[in-house]
């Protein structure tokens, strides 16, 4: 499979040997992440399983360490009343596949999660070592304007972060990125990455301004978390077309001073690389101590009182 790709090399002007690097970047090395900015074929999933194997190599060759694919990378994004029929539970043989690839390439999915009582849900799950070691369920179905998640898919209910090969790592899925409190809570359980996945249509554009309006939405996304949050945003959506909808690609990577490190190109398949290091993250959080200076019982406080009070509890 043709693909670009696109790398860059982070906080390349750091040149101290390992002997003088301080302890927290000994114990976590740099990453190189890899953003399979990919079409996949709708409710095809056997397809899709053979388009993530290629890209899987691709990534391989690349020599990256933490593979990432977009939204519901495995069946397409409009699946509507094909959701019973491209779902998979955790337990599905076929996994096998990935789950072997994964052994010496970790890997984040995008599939239609069936759970054990029958409900579905769109979701990623991190796969490394041959297992699934996490699942994170979209907790804000899009549900208005062209968006018909809710009619399909029930919602997640919990944000959690996880250990990763590239650091503490947490999932948001499209929607959930437009929700601060679901980035400011997987901040809080200690995510340095946050790993944002969709499928995002292209929208809005003019002749006075050709691009388009949702790309620049998530880059201003992007740009204001990882800063104020003092970590790495990484942005990783499909490209193609559905129901006449495209969708714009345009993946992109954020370090923790809110600068754009890394981008993808528009309505192009790609593999986009970028290598993330603990050095800038340490920096940043040393001169902007936000989240040392977070208060906690003061948000917990407060937001059990507006909870209260919203619902008319004692």
């Amino acid at each position: 499979m043709d693909s670009d790709t696109i790398h860059l090399e982070l906080d390349s002007t750091v040149t101290e040997s390992k002997r003088q690097q301080p302890a927290f970047a000994r114990r976590q090395p740099r990453c190189k992440l890899g953003l399979a900015q990919i079409s996949p074929r709708l409710g095809d999933v056997a397809a899709n399983v053979e388009i993530h194997l290629a890209y899987i190599e691709q990534a391989r060759a690349a020599g990256v360490d933490l593979l990432i694919f977009p939204e519901l990378s495995l069946t397409g994004y409009y699946v509507k009343d094909l959701v019973a029929d491209v779902a998979w539970r955790r337990d599905d043989p076929a996994w096998e596949p990935l789950l072997a690839a994964s052994h010496d390439l970790p890997m984040i999915v995008g599939f239609a999660e069936e759970s054990e009582r029958q409900q579905f849900y769109i979701a990623a799950a991190y796969l490394e070592d041959g297992q699934i070691r996490h699942v994170h369920r979209k907790v804000y179905p899009a549900t208005y304007g062209i968006f018909d998640d809710g009619r399909f898919f029930g919602a997640g209910d919990r944000m959690r972060a996880f250990d990763s090969r590239c650091g503490r790592a947490a999932i948001l899925i499209c929607e959930d990125l437009w929700h601060p409190a679901a980035a400011v809570i997987a901040s809080y359980d200690g995510a340095e990455v946050l790993i944002g996945i969709s499928s995002s249509p292209g929208r809005g554009t003019s002749e006075s301004s050709p691009d388009l309006d949702s790309a620049r939405s998530y880059e201003r996304i992007g740009e204001f978390y990882s800063q104020f949050l003092t970590c790495y945003v990484v942005h990783c959506n499909r490209v193609g077309y559905e129901d006449g909808i495209g969708f714009f690609g345009g993946s992109s990577v954020f370090g923790p001073d809110g600068q754009r490190l890394a981008h993808g190109p528009y309505h192009e398949e790609c593999l986009v690389t970028a290598e993330l290091s603990p050095l800038p993250l340490r920096r940043q959080r040393s001169r902007l101590p936000l989240l040392r200076d977070e208060r906690l019982d003061l948000t917990h406080r407060e937001l059990e009182r507006i909870y209260r009070s919203h619902y008319d509890l004692p």
